[in-house]
């Protein structure tokens, strides 16, 4: 089976900024952790990470759904570009290295909640 993630078209914002991203991935054996990493920005060059969640690499398909934060007051309702990356941190004989498996970026719609 391929790698992949995919990032749902609609997340949500809450009323005290708490936004709401999701969609799928597909990830094959590992030797390391593997992360599902998740940031969206708005009109300007400044991104936000948008939680984490722990992959499960065994080549089905699973869902992932990721929350946080931003800065107050600098995402609204309407488009935003999503980026959700599948990393894995691979220790080859010391400290660990990023081995990127997949990613994904698109425009989404935040809507209000």
């Amino acid at each position: 089976p391929t790698e992949s993630v995919t990032v749902d078209p609609v997340g949500r914002i809450a009323a005290d900024g708490t936004v709401t991203l999701s969609g799928t991935y597909r990830c094959v054996a590992n030797t390391g952790p593997v992360f599902l990493s998740s940031s969206v920005g708005q009109a300007s060059d400044v991104t936000h990470g948008i939680g984490g969640t722990r992959a499960e690499c065994d080549g089905a398909e699973h869902t992932w759904k990721n929350s946080g934060k931003a800065t107050p007051n600098d995402l609204a309702p309407g488009t935003a570009r999503v980026e959700a990356t599948l990393m894995e941190l691979r220790s080859d004989g010391g400290l660990p290295l990023p081995r990127f498996h997949a990613s994904q970026k698109r425009d989404v719609t935040l809507t209000g909640s």
